[in-house]
């Protein structure tokens, strides 16, 4: 009997040393990525920004590869990472408010107990923005034109029940104006758009709007301050609306990933932080950076959802 004993907790132990030693040797090989929007856009941007970041700091010779699957404002690729194997093989891009709104106007395949919450990195403010050419590049234009007729602003965004959307309702509100929605797979299509002239103006983010002055005028951005990434650009605060909104942006697992696996992730995302090199090509990107981790992240996203109830409950989109 103690023989048997002996053999067995030897055999536990030597699982035990294995199993240790493979969460240790993470990863062994490719990391996808997953991007629920369209390539060009904030969110899609911003990860191929991280990425290579991502790789130096988890070592080993780390390869992060992204994999764009747009569609359904980001649901299909978030479904995605929710549904993916816990081993840190794939990780995903992850909206706030976004992605907890998806989980309200429809069915969806995945809650807030789903994910492993590893980093927000960025805290993106929106912007108004119009065509080159148009008549109407201020403000006081804006919403003079909106207060003329309603409906007759057309309004080209990513999606509804998103940041985007939901900066839309403060701003008809806080300008007691109608403004029509015309949403988009994501941002990119939405600002080609606009740059088009298919649409009167544009809700987009400060990220997709800064490599773009030369062709938009940038009314207005929702922060408390003006931001060096649009120097020049007031606030809309500064100009009598209270308005200051964003989208959040970071990167999420599925539920269940072994604490090795999401220790070693975190601390990646840390250390690529505290780079000046990482912070230069955030910046170069147009990508304000703002970093929570872990719980602090899951928190963040209970919040959210929170504010998206309070919207649904009041404003329901669908």
């Amino acid at each position: 009997m103690i023989t048997k004993f002996s053999t067995i907790a030897a055999t536990l132990c030597l699982a035990s040393i294995t199993s240790t030693q493979a969460l240790a040797d993470y990863p062994e090989k490719k990391i996808d990525l997953i991007v629920g929007y369209a390539a060009g856009g904030g969110t899609d941007v911003m990860a191929r920004t991280v990425a290579p970041f991502l790789e130096q700091y988890l070592g080993d010779d780390a390869t992060v590869v992204v994999k764009n699957m747009p569609g359904a404002s980001g649901q299909i690729g978030v479904t995605a990472t929710a549904q993916a194997d816990p081993d840190g093989y794939t990780i995903g891009t992850y909206n706030l408010p976004g992605m907890m709104a998806r989980t309200l106007d429809r069915d969806a395949d995945y809650d807030a107990d789903s994910f492993t919450y590893l980093a927000n990195v960025v805290d993106d403010p929106n912007v108004i923005v119009t065509p080159k050419s148009s008549d109407i590049d201020s403000m006081d234009k804006l919403v003079a034109a909106a207060q003329e007729r309603d409906g007759a602003i057309t309004v080209s965004m990513s999606s509804l029940g998103g940041d985007d959307h939901f900066f839309l309702i403060r701003l008809s509100e806080e300008t007691d104006a109608e403004y029509t929605i015309v949403p988009f797979s994501g941002s990119a299509p939405a600002r080609s758009a606009l740059m088009g002239g298919h649409v009167a103006m544009g809700i987009i983010n400060l990220s997709e709007v800064v490599n773009f002055r030369d062709e938009l005028n940038v009314l207005g951005i929702a922060t408390n301050e003006r931001s060096e990434l649009l120097e020049g650009v007031p606030t809309f605060t500064e100009q009598g609306y209270d308005l200051v909104n964003g989208s959040l942006r970071g990167f999420i697992a599925p539920s269940g990933l072994p604490e090795e696996v999401e220790a070693s992730l975190i601390s990646a995302f840390e250390k690529a932080y505290e780079d000046p090199k990482f912070q230069e090509a955030m910046l170069k990107s147009g990508n304000p950076i703002s970093l929570t981790t872990g719980d602090d992240f899951q928190a963040l996203n209970a919040e959210q959802l929170e504010l998206a109830e309070r919207v649904w409950e009041s404003s329901p989109w669908k």
